[in-house]
Order: C-alpha cells, then structure tokens, then sequence
C-alpha cells in the first residue's frame, strides 16, 4: 500500500507565527483588543483567522459581527502578502525535506491559512509542484481540532494520485495540540515538530522531533512500519 505525507504549513514549512500575532493585534486595535506573543502561542495558534478573531474578541467580553469578522480577514491577508511579497521566512530545511519527501510520496497541506497565502508562499519557495492536494481555510466548514480538513485532504489525494489511500496510510506533520488533535481524529498518523509548543505538549503525536530538518524518508517509513 502506498502512503502519504500531509504537512501543515505556518509552523511546519513557515515560520511565520509571530507575523499572524502581530497582524491581529493591528488589526484589532482600534477596538482596543491585544494578546501577547505568549497568549498567541498558548491558546490561539492552530486556529484558522475566523476562529482566532472570534475567540479574541469574545473572550474579552466583545460581541461578533460576522461580516466584520469577513473583513477583518480580508484587511489581516492584504498585510500578510505585503509582508511575503519578498524571502518567506521558511523553516531550515524546509524546501529540502519537501523535495525529499516528494520523490518518495505523494504529498498535500492541510493549513488554515487562505489560499493565496499558501499559494504565494509555495510559488515563491519553488514547490508548487511538489503537492497534489492543497486544502485551507476556503475549503472547510470546522476548522482545526475539526478532522474536516484532513478528511478533505485524504479526498483530494485520493482522488489526484492514489484511489486505493487510506487515513491509516497517511502521515501527518503537525506543530500545534489542535492540529494533532485533527490528524488523529481523522484516523491519520502525526509526526510532531517542536517548532511552536515544547515536547511536553505535543504528546499527542506519534513521534516527536525538535526541527522539520530531521524529517527523513528513513523517519517517515519507521513511522509506518510501526
């Protein structure tokens, strides 16, 4: 049987978390909203931008306007291509273990970032071409912990390289609790990079590594024979 790879993307290939923190405290600042760098990375990371602006503004007494919420997006993902538009900040390692990878497995993303974020950063880094299936916040109803997107995911492949795949055949490279959380729940494995949350919180992986540059074929086919 065959198998396959699926990566996260902002906290796995990109190190951008900070970035995501930063523009949501611009953007909600003049309603007098901010959270901190460790508020960001303890309890909002994993979330796609809809679920982020509304746990934001309802733990802090607000009330959610979801067309505001609709625009606030859109103001959040102007910013963010302007601070793309030149030298992604990748994670070392990234585009090697991606081409590595790629030539021995048919590979996707499941993110919750917007389409022409991945996009333009994947363009950028040269590796469009290394992914059969790319899934974000468009595609899906429920966000990560949700399985959705990764149930998406398995679909795309599927239907794109492999029809026999299986989520038991499928890996998952994960950095958050919420994204394990979704990989598990649909049925898939997941490797853990320390990029964002320290081991002690990833538990929930099947494997643990510290950085994305460890990720190996060896790595990955350890994984599927255990």
């Amino acid at each position: 049987m065959d198998h396959a790879v699926i990566f996260d993307f902002n906290g796995v290939l990109l190190d951008d978390e900070r970035i995501h923190q930063a523009l949501f405290n611009e953007i909600l600042a003049p309603l007098g909203y901010a959270i901190s760098a460790a508020e960001y990375f303890d309890r909002y990371v994993g979330f796609d931008d809809a679920d982020c602006f509304r746990h934001i503004v309802e733990e802090r007494g607000g009330a959610i306007d979801e067309a505001e919420v609709v625009r606030w997006i859109a103001a959040k993902a102007a910013r963010y291509r302007i601070r793309m538009a030149h030298d992604p900040p990748l994670f070392p390692g990234a585009v090697a273990v991606v081409r590595e990878l790629a030539r021995h497995h048919p590979l996707a993303i499941c993110s919750g970032a917007l389409r022409a974020e991945v996009e333009g950063v994947l363009a950028a880094a040269n590796l469009s071409d290394c992914f059969a299936a790319v899934v974000v916040a468009e595609d899906v109803v429920h966000g990560k912990p949700d399985p959705e997107g990764y149930e998406r995911a398995l679909v795309a492949l599927k239907r794109r390289t492999k029809p026999a795949l299986t989520a038991d055949h499928c890996l998952v490279i994960e950095d958050t609790v919420a994204g394990i959380a979704a990989a598990k729940g649909a049925g898939m494995r997941c490797l853990a990079v320390a990029h964002t949350y320290p081991v002690a919180r990833l538990s929930g992986a099947d494997r643990i590594v510290a950085t994305l540059a460890e990720v190996t074929p060896t790595l990955v086919a350890a994984l599927f024979r255990g």
